[in-house]
Parts: C-alpha cells; sequence; structure tokens
C-alpha cells in the first residue's frame, strides 16, 4: 500500500462538511443498535454520528443506511448516504464505501458534495494498492478515479489531494513495469524486456524509474545485438539524466560492447 494514508485527511474534510445535528439519542439499547426498529429521523442519525464519534465504523454506517432505508425521502437521507461512505471507508470495508459513494452520485450527481464523493472513491481504491510484485488492477483504477476528480473538479482541495497521490501512483505502476522487465532480462527474455522498460519511458517518463528503464533498455538492447538502439538510450539517459549511477554504467556497457565508429 502507498504511503503517506489519506485516511486523517478524508476524516477531517468529512467533519467539517457535517451538518449540527437536530437532536441526539441516548439511552440504553435493548435491541440490536442496527436491528429495523422505526425511529424517528434525528434520532436514528444521531445515533449513527455518535457511533462514528466512538470508532464504532460498521455499526455507525449500518445505521446511516438506516436512515436512507427509513426517511428516504428527508434531508437527512442525502447526507446520510454521504456518511455511510465514509463510514465504511473507516471500517477499511472499501467494497462498501465505493458502493454508498456512486449510489450517492448516481442519485445527486450536482450536489456541492459530489467532489467528496469522488474523493472517498478515489481513496477507496488508494488504500487497497498492493505491493508491485502484486496485480496492480486495484492500483489503475485508484489512477482513473484520481484522474477523475481532478478533471471534473479542478479547483477543489480534493483535487490537490488527488494531484500529490497522482504522481505516487504513476511512479508505482512504472515500478511494476520494472519489476516484470527485470524478471524477464533474468530469463534472457529480452524483447520482452525491452517492451516492459519502453513502457517506462513512454509512458512514465517523469517518474523515478525513468533513468533505470533508459539504462535497461541499453543492456537489453546489446543483448539483442542492436548497438544503435543500443547507443541512442545511452544518449537519452545522458542527456537528461548525466550524474546518476545510471548513466554511468550504461556509458560503460556502451564503451565496452558498442563503442561509436571513429569519424572518417
Amino acid at each position: 500500500m502507498l504511503r503517506p494514508s489519506a485516511r486523517p485527511i478524508a476524516a477531517a474534510m468529512l467533519l467539517a462538511m457535517v451538518l449540527p445535528l437536530a437532536a441526539c439519542a441516548g439511552g440504553k439499547k435493548t435491541r440490536a443498535d442496527t436491528q429495523y426498529v422505526a425511529r424517528d429521523v434525528n434520532t436514528l442519525y444521531g445515533e449513527a454520528k455518535a457511533r462514528l464519534d466512538r470508532g464504532q465504523y460498521q455499526v455507525a454506517a449500518a445505521l446511516f443506511d438506516e436512515v436512507e432505508r427509513q426517511h428516504p425521502y428527508s434531508v437527512w437521507a442525502r447526507r446520510a448516504q454521504l456518511m455511510s461512505a465514509f463510514s465504511y471507508y473507516a471500517a477499511r470495508d472499501y467494497t462498501k464505501s465505493v458502493e454508498s459513494a456512486r449510489r450517492f452520485l448516481s442519485i445527486h450527481p450536482g450536489n456541492r458534495d459530489a467532489p467528496y464523493a469522488h474523493y472517498l472513491i478515489a481513496l477507496a481504491y488508494y488504500e487497497q494498492i498492493e505491493d508491485v510484485t502484486r496485480d496492480q488492477s486495484i492500483t489503475r483504477q485508484a489512477l482513473d478515479a484520481l484522474n477523475e476528480l481532478v478533471r471534473r473538479y479542478p479547483t477543489t482541495r480534493y483535487a490537490s489531494d488527488a494531484r500529490l497521490k497522482i504522481d505516487l501512483v504513476r511512479d508505482h505502476l512504472a515500478g511494476k513495469e520494472m519489476e516484470v522487465g527485470r524478471f524477464y532480462q533474468r530469463r534472457a527474455q529480452w524483447l520482452a524486456s525491452v517492451q516492459r522498460f519502453r513502457a517506462v519511458v513512454d509512458e512514465y517518463q517523469t517518474t523515478s524509474h525513468a533513468p533505470e528503464a533508459l539504462m535497461r533498455l541499453t543492456e537489453s538492447y546489446l543483448a539483442l545485438g542492436i548497438p544503435d538502439e543500443a547507443r541512442k538510450s545511452a544518449a537519452v539517459l545522458g542527456a537528461n539524466y548525466p550524474n546518476t549511477k545510471w548513466y554511468e554504467r550504461a556509458y560503460e556497457l556502451v564503451q565496452k560492447n558498442a563503442p561509436a565508429a571513429p569519424a572518417a
């Protein structure tokens, strides 16, 4: 999973949005908290918020869902949908968090809190990003959701945080390509390795992995017996990252295995 976590940011943003409660629930419960019992909307919402404040996120989410179920046409129902999405997110039930946020957006696409719903969706995917040795389908979903947030709401505070995370996610995806490329290199599958390292150079050239990718391309092209391409990769590396260990290694490889022909 990528770090730093977005959880404190999400919580702070949500708490700043919460409407003041019209009433608070009290008294000891004699039945299950989330069992269907008809309650007025203020009492039910107040109990859900109290559970959220105490860190009982799963119970809070179920109670917020109950607000929407029992009082679907109240102003609190709209708020409860978003609070449910956050509660599931806080409970690390990311699938239900995404479902709740998407339901909110499908019913209230133009609501002023729509940017936050998009933000929660992006965070839910972001929190599930796996190590580069694992499948990266969730990582790509996170990137898509973050890009969608920035595209739709570029001036919001959510977009500002999303832009930072986009850079981290892109670096992570580039890292996955490098992992696979090195795997192919170890097995002398040079064409396959070129494809992976080329993807890093073409698609993730602003990430921290670009210098190594150019050096690995130099290695792979030399192994394939394509010295002209090896020299081109080393030249690009030298032009953009001249003071790195990767250029030093690429330069040595080219000088040893594919020195330029002397001028006539």
